[in-house]
């Protein structure tokens, strides 16, 4: 069995038993409900139909003669009341509440006085009559009737009823049992059957939302990545859904980054490919003459075939190290160790690298620098294959006559870098391309063609560096590389 069946068995059966004890608790609950308004009830109504009876014996009968009871005449009446009615026991009171007679076993009365404040306020009160003592049971208050009883018109005592006995007692706690018990039974499988509908109907309507969000899901899985769920807003399922939803939008963002940077690598396998097999095939061609034509070449030729091969190994180089530097600088493992120099003399130390190379191609090349500026917090290597990208790039793209300048000048809190040559320029639609990987500007006037890293890699060592760098340029006016380090 998989641990999801596992999970979800455990999942169900815990729901299955919190609902059930919920059940049982509501079921108890309303069944000692029930019990306690029908017995209200029966009370209610009990003292509504019999609460007339003392009124009744202490009007038609004579109970109290000469200020004593007449037990000859009641006995008899209120003998034939209980036996008619067996809930009601009759007691006769004097004017203190004292009880001078009843027909009650005397062995079952505990009491000798009942509370005339009860026997008060219930000739007062309307319909909401009041509970009283019961005779038989102390402290135990029940429904009752009085009535005063009036001889000479005086009163000389009160017909006292207890509308509750033992007996009724005794046969509502048997009916009550049973009433509980078919409460219960009738209660249990009403809440069952409406428990089982509504169940249904909900296990549909969850189980019918999750198979249609799991739908979609398939068809995104299946690779319809426009798939989303719709229609669930609210509740888990809005949460279930919304996430879904935005796990897919970032799945398919994913997956286009992924396939623009596999274009992009096929671009740069491509561009790397050109950019390797034409310097090998020259210095494989001049490797082969050399050696099939030693013997028949001259020294100077010799040389030259060499240079050339020189060249290519150097072209060769140069390449494998931006690619080796770009992958290390995408990859986050390059780290800026920053030490404080003058920024001046590095880029001094540089140009005059670059002077024979300018010399060739008749390029002036020139440094712009206060005499005091502030030193800087850089990493030197990083620094120098700065200004090696750029001058390159430079160099690339500016003709033969024209010129290269460097413009080094105090901020505040740095020192403003300023790159310019006289080339071809950068168009405005290109500018927000040349500092991507693998991007170039499609113009090369010398006819040498790169892989599009050096400008990439500038701005890579200036990012690790807190700073950004800029173009100003325009198609046929040359351009300007700017930037700032602190």
């Amino acid at each position: 069995m998989s641990v999801r069946t596992i999970g979800g068995n455990l999942l169900f059966w815990k729901i299955s038993g919190v609902f059930a004890s919920l059940l049982i608790i509501l079921g108890i609950v309303f069944v000692m409900i029930a019990s306690h308004f029908s017995k209200s009830y029966y009370m209610t109504a009990h003292q509504q139909l019999y609460g007339g009876i003392a009124q009744h014996l202490a009007t038609f009968t004579q109970p109290i003669k000469n200020g004593k009871p007449d037990t000859t005449v009641t006995h008899d009446i209120i003998h034939s009341t209980m036996v008619a009615n067996p809930s009601v026991e009759v007691y006769l009171l004097d004017t203190l509440g004292n009880i001078t007679d009843y027909v009650v076993p005397e062995a079952t009365v505990h009491m000798n006085k009942v509370d005339l404040v009860k026997v008060k306020e219930w000739l007062g009160a309307g319909t909401d009559k009041p509970l009283g003592d019961n005779p038989k049971r102390p402290g135990e208050a029940g429904i009752f009737s009085v009535a005063p009883v009036l001889e000479h018109g005086q009163k000389v005592g009160y017909v006292y009823a207890v509308l509750a006995s033992d007996t009724q007692k005794e046969i509502l706690a048997s009916l009550t049992d049973n009433l509980n018990f078919r409460l219960a039974a009738y209660i249990f499988f009403a809440a069952l059957l409406g428990a089982l509908v509504v169940g249904l109907i909900t296990f549909f309507l969850i189980t019918d939302s999750v198979c249609s969000i799991a739908g979609v899901v398939k068809r995104f899985k299946d690779g319809d990545h426009s798939a989303r769920v719709h229609g669930y807003a609210k509740g888990n399922l809005g949460v279930l859904t919304t996430t879904f939803n935005d796990m897919a939008d970032v799945i398919v963002d994913n997956i286009e980054k992924i396939t623009a940077t596999d274009r992009l690598r096929q671009e740069l396998i491509a561009n790397v490919s050109h950019d390797l097999r034409t310097p090998l095939s020259i210095m494989q061609g001049y490797v082969e003459t050399l050696m099939i034509k030693n013997d028949t070449l001259s020294g100077a030729e010799k040389e030259r075939y060499l240079s050339i091969v020189h060249e290519g190994t150097r072209k060769l180089s140069g390449l494998v190290d931006q690619l080796f530097q770009y992958s290390k600088l995408e990859a986050n493992v390059v780290s800026a160790q920053k030490e404080t120099f003058p920024l001046g003399e590095l880029v001094s130390d540089i140009l005059s690298s670059y002077q024979l190379k300018a010399g060739e191609r008749n390029i002036r090349l020139s440094l712009d620098a206060p005499a005091a500026l502030p030193p800087v917090s850089a990493d030197i290597a990083l620094t120098e294959r700065v200004f090696q990208n750029l001058l390159d790039n430079a160099f690339k793209f500016t003709p033969d006559g024209g010129s290269i300048s460097v413009h080094l000048t105090d901020t505040g809190t740095g020192v403003r870098v300023l790159v310019a040559d006289t080339g071809v320029g950068i168009a405005k639609a290109y500018q927000e391309q040349i500092f991507e990987r693998y991007k170039q500007a499609g113009l090369y006037p010398s006819g040498q063609k790169g892989t599009g890293l050096g400008l990439a890699i500038v701005r890579k060592i200036l990012e690790l560096h807190q700073t950004t760098i800029e173009v100003v340029s325009d198609s046929g006016k040359g351009a300007a590389f700017e930037f700032v380090m602190h």
